[in-house]
Parts: structure tokens; sequence; C-alpha cells
């Protein structure tokens, strides 16, 4: 399994009708798009799925809709985490996990746990979990970061925790994290930008978004990487960092649904409170991608 969760694992979008309601044939259209691009692992109901905004039983829909989809050619991460430990606990309890290969379990964020509840919130979840965890540290929008301390007390004392998504942006702690960690816990990227540098320090891979509308491009880019022919890499690397950057310019998932209806994948939609990206980056966009396509 830890083999089987390196390179890249695209954090699909949740496409919606205009109505609001889920859109489940675009999601079976990005699910062979992905596999199609050599992707190989899919997240779901992560960030980028607007899994929040979702019911339980919407998320259990669109789960058991990928893992059908998927039938077994690529592993599926679920996004299972937030900021009530025993709720995470009683939702691991009641979940059937056939088709599920691990859960990518966020930080709990608003409440601003100290490093020790950190621990003893994965320590909870892992202790549960009848699948793989991997911690997922976004200082950015849980409010709180998980050191580099912490991170590896957690690799070296709960074995059900695989490793880490590491969105800190931090590269130093990062560098700790790598430099010390036990053999088999990975570190995976948690920003697309960052992907290429991270892997030259001895990242893992990726969980990515612009990999949702690239996914033959990035997991090639990855591919170099993690195989060491790092110029190569770079003109894939530098190809896509103006899409990248456009991505995120209006917030996630804007952007990257942005793209995908351009490329015909899936409609721009949203649940509030997200909503798409202005009229302006809009084409802004638009013209990245036709420049791309030269």
């Amino acid at each position: 399994m830890l083999n089987k969760l390196k390179g890249v694992g695209t954090a699909i979008v949740t496409p919606f009708h205009k109505d609001g309601t889920i859109d489940f044939k675009s999601l079976q259209k990005l699910v062979e798009f992905q596999i199609k691009g050599n992707v190989n692992f899919l997240v779901v109901l992560g960030t980028t799925g607007e899994s929040v905004t979702l019911s339980k039983d919407e998320k259990s829909a669109i789960i058991n809709f990928v893992v059908e989809a998927v039938n077994g050619r690529c592993p599926v991460v679920m996004g299972l985490g937030g900021n009530n430990t025993q709720d995470i606990v009683n939702t691991l309890k009641t979940t059937p996990f056939d088709g599920i290969d691990a859960i990518l379990s966020v930080s709990p964020y608003y409440n601003k746990p100290t490093q020790k509840g950190i621990f003893l919130h994965y320590k909870t979840i892992a202790g549960v979990s009848p699948v793989p965890v991997i911690i997922y540290n976004v200082p950015g929008r849980t409010g709180s970061n998980i050191n580099a301390e912490t991170t590896l007390k957690i690799a070296d004392e709960l074995e059900n925790v695989i490793g880490i998504k590491e969105a800190s942006g931090n590269f130093a702690q990062c560098m700790k994290v790598l430099k010390n960690r036990p053999s088999g816990f990975l570190l995976l990227s948690g920003d697309d930008a960052l992907t290429l540098p991270l892997i030259a320090l001895g990242a893992d891979g990726v969980i990515s978004v612009v990999s949702n509308a690239f996914p033959t491009e990035f997991s090639e880019m990855v591919q170099y990487c993690l195989k060491g022919n790092f110029k190569k890499a770079l003109e894939i690397h530098y190809s896509l960092i103006d899409i990248i950057d456009a991505l995120f310019a209006e917030g996630s998932p804007g952007g990257i649904k942005a793209v995908l209806e351009i490329k015909k994948i899936c409609n721009n939609y949203f649940r509030l409170p997200v909503v798409g990206v202005s009229k302006t980056h809009y084409n802004q966009i638009a013209s990245l991608l036709d420049q791309y396509s030269r």
C-alpha cells in the first residue's frame, strides 16, 4: 500500500448541477480521465471536493460511486477528518470500508489544539480506523500547525499512520520530518507548486489539485522527479506553474472547476460559501489554457 500511495493522488472535485445536486455523470467522466491519465490514486471527499458542504448520505453516495467506478484500478483514499474527535471515531465505526484503501484526516481546525491534543486526536483515530491513516497538515485552513516533532512522534508511535500530506509550505519543517522519519512513513506534498522541490528533498509525491485537469502531464512530471530526472521534470513544472498559480488566486476549488468547465469535464457550479472565480479571472485562466495548448 505504501508504494501504491506514492506519486500523484488527485484530490478530485465534486461536480454539481446548477440546482446544487451532485452530477454523477460528470464524476464518472472525471474518474475515467484520472485513470487514463495514469494518476496513482484518488482522494475523495477532500477540501477540493467541497466535502464540508455535503450531507452524510451524499458522502456515502459519492464514495460508493467512486469505488464502483474505479473497480480496483487504483487505490481510493477517503477524506475523513474534523475537529470533533469522537464524531470521527463514531463515523469510522459505522462506515463500510470496502474498496477504501486509506483515509486522509485533516488536523483539527478552529479549536486550535496544542501539539499534545493533536497527537492524542490522531492516536484515537488510528486506534479505531480499519484502514491506514494519512494525516493532513494545512495551517492556512486549520489555524494550527502540526510541527515536525509531533509528526515524528506520530510516525514513530502510531503504526496505523502511514504518512502526512504536508501543506504548511515550511521547507525547514518538511526537511526535519524527511531527515528523521522512520522507514515507510510517506511525506506527500499538499501544494502543487512545491511538489518538485519537495521530492528533490526526499518527498514521495503529492496529493494534487491541478491533476484534476492535467493528470497525464502532472503524473509524468512527478515520475520524472521520483526517478531523479529533474531536467525533464522542470520543463513540465514550468509549463504548468502559471496555471497552478491561477488555480488558487481566487480560492480553491473555484480555479480548478473553471479549468474543468473549459475542458468540458464538469460544470462550474459550487455550494455556498464557495463561489466561482470572477469573470475576469475566468478569462485569464482560459487564456492560459489556450497558450498551454499551443
